[in-house]
């Protein structure tokens, strides 16, 4: 049994990769790399078809090293522990990993102690978005490289070097393949093997792919747009109200099928860019979406597309995300204890020192920052004409109470 052309084509060097010259370019970061002979774990990312995996072989080749590949989907944790026994008595061993962001949790366990200590290499290769799929305990181990979709250049060279010389495609049957390839080698060889193989001895002509329905790519669409960037569309358009646009770019979303991104994204977009100023609609979101998944496609578009319409629609208020943001830039850049009264065990005090549990009356005039940061702001309302407006009230009169770190007047103050 012969191996498919896209495996049968796949470059076995650096030199032979077609596309992602941002990468493997003369003078860019991973051709560097190479020519140095160093080599880090690392995740390549990005729309399929585009080499990931190829490239990861290609650098092992290159730098003479042995190398593995694990699927993190069919593969078992046995195989992973017989990778870990062979590395011990190897010399560097590489381990690509395919589908890395599906490894679950006992394969992560297992695997990150290895990375850290350089035993083995990692490079994982994977279509989805590392900053949202990638475990952080993964990602903060290994450097991150995107994929770019492969360009109509790139592609041709690609189509016309897997002709064979005896066989004839004419231009227009290349270009059809191209536009509805959106940047997928694996794609575009495979339509060039189905058709080499279909009409052996013809010359392949536009007619000869209507037979076979090519234009139905189930990569992202028929236009140049890559994958990313139409979930970033999305989001904007949603925050920027424009509920037409918004259902254009879910309906992208939704031909291909992919139902983990739009979860993800629209479960983002609720708390992120509605948040407080709507916030009986991110429940609503997150039930939109557990139905969405309970049908499944085709009635899934319908409880989707309600609730995209609504996020257009609504007030927006980023509010929550600037008030934790601003929070988590104090923490990062210095520390503060917490006040002694506010301790689970505090040692030290005496009971009228203590925080009384049974003070209702006193606990919103409690100081609870640490004295030298006491009046710092993080959260300020937004969009006073929506449901925020509820909130920020509620926050101008708990102002107008002058909390106090003196806990003993206060616990000896009387019960109003």
């Amino acid at each position: 049994m012969s191996n498919p052309l896209a495996y049968s084509m796949r470059p076995s060097s650096i030199n032979d990769i077609i596309g992602q010259k941002h990468l493997l370019g003369e003078g860019k970061v991973l051709k560097n790399l190479i020519k140095q002979k160093k080599l880090y774990s690392m995740i390549f990312y990005g729309p399929p078809g585009t080499g990931k995996t190829t490239t990861a072989m290609a650098i092992a080749e290159e730098l003479n090293r042995p190398y593995r590949l694990f699927n993190a989907v069919t593969d078992n944790k046995k195989k992973l522990d017989q990778l870990f026994i062979e590395a011990e008595m190897s010399q560097g061993l590489v381990v690509i990993i395919d589908e890395v962001h599906r490894l679950n949790k006992d394969k992560q366990d297992i695997l990150l102690p290895h990375i850290e200590s350089g035993l083995i290499t990692m490079i994982g290769a994977t279509t989805a978005n590392p900053f949202f799929s990638i475990n952080p305990a993964i990602r903060s181990r290994v450097h991150l490289f995107e994929f770019h979709p492969l360009s109509n250049d790139d592609l041709f060279e690609i189509l016309t070097n897997a002709t064979p010389q005896d066989r004839t495609l004419e231009n227009d049957v290349y270009q059809h393949i191209l536009r509805s390839a959106n940047g997928d080698a694996r794609y575009s060889l495979n339509i060039l093997e189905l058709l080499l193989n279909a009409y052996p001895g013809e010359v392949i002509t536009k007619n000869h792919l209507k037979e076979i329905n090519v234009g139905m790519n189930t990569s992202m669409d028929k236009d140049s747009d890559n994958y990313y960037d139409t979930l970033s569309a999305f989001q904007k358009s949603i925050r920027g109200s424009d509920v037409q646009a918004a259902l254009y770019y879910l309906a992208k979303l939704i031909h291909v099928g992919d139902f983990d991104s739009i979860e993800r994204r629209l479960l983002v977009i609720a708390y992120e860019d509605i948040g407080l100023a709507n916030p009986s609609l991110c429940s609503r979101v997150e039930s939109a979406l557990s139905a969405a998944r309970k049908v499944g496609f085709p009635e899934a578009r319908i409880p989707i597309s309600a609730v995209v319409i609504e996020c257009a629609l609504s007030p927006k208020s980023k509010s929550a995300e600037h008030a934790i943001d601003n929070a988590l830039a104090l923490v990062g850049s210095s520390s503060y204890s917490v006040p002694k009264y506010l301790r689970l065990k505090a040692v030290g005090l005496s009971d009228i020192e203590m925080y009384d549990y049974s003070r209702s009356d006193l606990w919103h005039k409690i100081q609870y920052l640490p004295n030298t940061i006491k009046d710092v702001k993080f959260y300020e309302p937004l969009n006073l004409n929506s449901a925020e407006k509820v909130l920020a009230n509620n926050y101008n009169e708990l102002k107008k109470f002058k909390r106090s770190s003196d806990i003993v007047t206060l616990n000896s103050s009387k019960k109003s």
